[in-house]
């Protein structure tokens, strides 16, 4: 039976906009170029654009061998899941397209893989190739693409698209059917390597059996005992489960930096917040590894949430844990305007962890005891998951500092803009790890 590897992407440019589409067919053998499609196709969404590449994908791929074993990889996580059937196809346009799709070859010669972006530039390029002859007024010609020109190939052997060339393909194929295979890369910083990836690992090295994790002791993140020995500089512990913490989006108080927690006015998101919202959308989308959306209930969190899981094809869950602290009657001043009028109570909530804020405030003591209890709630029911967690600057940073093993102290400094992403991955063993912290990239 033959097999292929289709790569597919779509973009709008305005979302909805001008929107194109680009696919190719690469033999994973040789990594050789079989076909290229692309297509300007009017104003549309990046969805739209990204079900459409996949159908000219499959398409061509069926035009070469209809009986062809096809392995379809694309930097869309919402496409894949659907596809896959694993997330459930509510937006009315991507019904049709996805049921097109899936009639063009039958379900069972054809596997989905997701990757991260700079894996599919082929896809891409042919996708822009496709936008920018619809602005000419054009429609994208095979003889004026330089996508297979541009992408770049592993240096040694031959050439493809993708960063690790012909073997990547290999290896991504070979893990769709259960055959030994080199490691293909994968993105890892929030969460897991993609599925195809992880499952090459797993053909090529033997992995220890592990024991369940056991239900977590309070105060504690859960735990599982592991083996000795394995690979790298200790036992394999598993995927880990990796919170991506979002701050929220600006409100009006943000930039006049005022006390904004969970007892005062609950402000919605500032005009500038919603784009924020949107951006932090785009590039989460983009990594595609976040398969949860959680929330805490004050409504700047919650619309920022909203945004990511719309653009995501996810539901949103609201987490009471996950709330900013009570100020008390700090709430909507500013250090200064606290400063001047209860000097001794903010000192002393300076000083010590154990001081709430002036009229019945949360103390940063008692919001760690919560924060903690519903981090090992989360990990609990998420092991192994890559979960967003959409909420403030204290639950952030007490994270942050608990994964770290830093004193209460360090709460003051650090600093976490509005829209920011941190992300900590938590072991099997207890251990945690922090892989990014107050990353605004994506706001500029």
């Amino acid at each position: 039976m033959p097999r292929f590897v289709v790569e597919a992407d779509g973009g709008s440019r305005g979302n909805p906009g001008p929107a194109g589409y680009g696919a190719v067919v690469l033999d994973p053998a040789s990594g050789e170029t079989l076909a290229e499609r692309a297509e300007y196709i009017g104003v549309a969404t990046n969805n739209v654009a990204e079900y459409k590449g996949l159908i000219a994908g499959l398409t061509a791929a069926r035009d070469l061998a209809s009986d062809a074993e096809v392995l379809v990889r694309m930097d869309s996580k919402l496409v894949v899941e659907q596809m896959s059937g694993r997330w459930k196809i509510k937006h009315p346009d991507m019904k049709p397209l996805a049921a097109e799709a899936a009639r063009i070859l039958p379900r069972a010669q054809v596997t989905y893989e997701w990757i991260p972006r700079e894996r599919n530039k082929h896809a891409d390029r042919l996708a822009n190739e496709a936008m920018d002859a619809g602005k000419r007024g054009e429609q994208w010609e095979p003889s004026a693409s330089a996508a297979v020109f541009a992408a770049p190939s592993a240096p040694s052997g031959p050439p493809g698209d993708a960063v690790a060339g012909a073997a990547a393909a290999r290896a991504a194929l070979a893990a769709a059917r259960g055959i030994a295979a080199g490691p293909a890369e994968a993105d890892t910083l929030f969460g897991s390597p993609a599925a195809g990836a992880e499952e090459a690992r797993a053909a090529a090295v033997p992995v220890p059996s592990r024991t369940p994790a056991t239900a977590p002791a309070p105060g504690r993140v859960p735990t599982a005992t592991a083996p000795a020995g394995g690979q790298g500089w200790g036992p394999d512990m598993g995927a880990p489960a990796t919170f991506v913490l979002l701050r929220h989006g600006e409100t009006a108080l943000t930039p006049q930096k005022r006390f904004s927690g969970s007892g005062g006015s609950d402000p919605e998101l500032s005009p500038a917040g919603r784009r924020q919202a949107a951006a932090v959308a785009e590039a989460l989308a983009a990594r595609g590894t976040v398969q949860t959306v959680i929330s805490s209930p004050l409504l700047r969190c919650r619309e920022t949430a909203r945004a990511v899981a719309d653009r995501l094809g996810l539901d949103v869950t609201v987490e009471q844990g996950l709330r900013e602290v009570d100020f008390g009657a700090w709430e909507g001043l500013t250090f200064a305007e606290v400063q001047e009028r209860f000097p001794d109570d903010l000192q002393a909530w300076l000083d010590s962890p154990k001081a709430a804020p002036t009229g019945g405030g949360e103390s940063f003591a008692a919001a760690t005891r919560r924060i903690s209890a519903t981090r090992d709630r989360l990990l609990a029911a998420h092991a192994g998951r890559t979960v967003l967690l959409v909420t403030h600057v204290t639950p952030v940073k007490i994270l942050v500092r608990l994964a770290l093993g830093a004193p209460p102290e360090s709460l003051f400094r650090m600093e976490l803009s509005a829209a920011s992403l941190s992300a900590v991955a938590y072991y099997a063993d207890g251990n945690a790890s922090v892989r990014l912290l107050n990353d605004t990239a994506h706001l500029r």
